[in-house]
């Protein structure tokens, strides 16, 4: 009796506890006269067929220039490959810069592969390596090379996929 018991009481708890943070942490609703004013300001706009809202001038909107190959980073321990890390990355440059980014391509790769392998040699693709704090260092080091190679064009690197396999 005491077995089905605590699963259900541990499973109402948790209901409770997550109903509570859910109406606690739910974002304020717009108060309904200024939804009013900003409908009336703007009866011209029409929204793009996406359905997406579109306050932005096309040619304010940053791109994003896929890198077209995989970063294969080796993680070694003891002179041996312990794993692989692959990641697929892209970098955010303004409105027609994806063709600067394909033209430098080359020598952004050995920068970033250079800091990629340092990142792995000081650890960081050790344990919980996905953690926000190792991923905040390891962005700003590759966004520092990528603007040493095209400038304060390139606003971020976004890490679109990370892979580890252990051997």
């Amino acid at each position: 009796m005491l077995r089905l018991l605590l699963p259900l009481l541990l499973a109402a708890v948790g209901l409770a506890a997550g109903t509570g943070a859910g109406i606690l942490l739910r974002p304020a609703p717009e108060p309904p006269e200024t939804a009013a004013a900003t409908a009336e300001e703007k009866p011209h706009e029409v929204a793009p067929a996406d359905g997406h809202a579109s306050a932005e001038d096309p040619e304010d909107r940053p791109e994003y220039a896929k890198l077209n190959n995989q970063f294969i980073v080796p993680v070694l321990q003891g002179g041996r490959v312990a794993a692989m890390v692959i990641l697929s990355l892209s970098l955010e440059v303004p409105h027609g810069g994806t063709e600067d980014v394909y033209a430098v391509e080359p020598k952004l790769r050995d920068g970033m592969l250079r800091v990629l392998f340092d990142h792995a040699n000081a650890g960081g693709f050790e344990g919980s390596f996905t953690e926000a704090a190792n991923l905040v260092v390891l962005r700003r080091a590759l966004l520092e090379v990528a603007q040493s190679v095209l400038g304060p064009r390139v606003k971020d690197v976004l890490i679109v996929d990370i892979m580890r396999q252990d051997s």
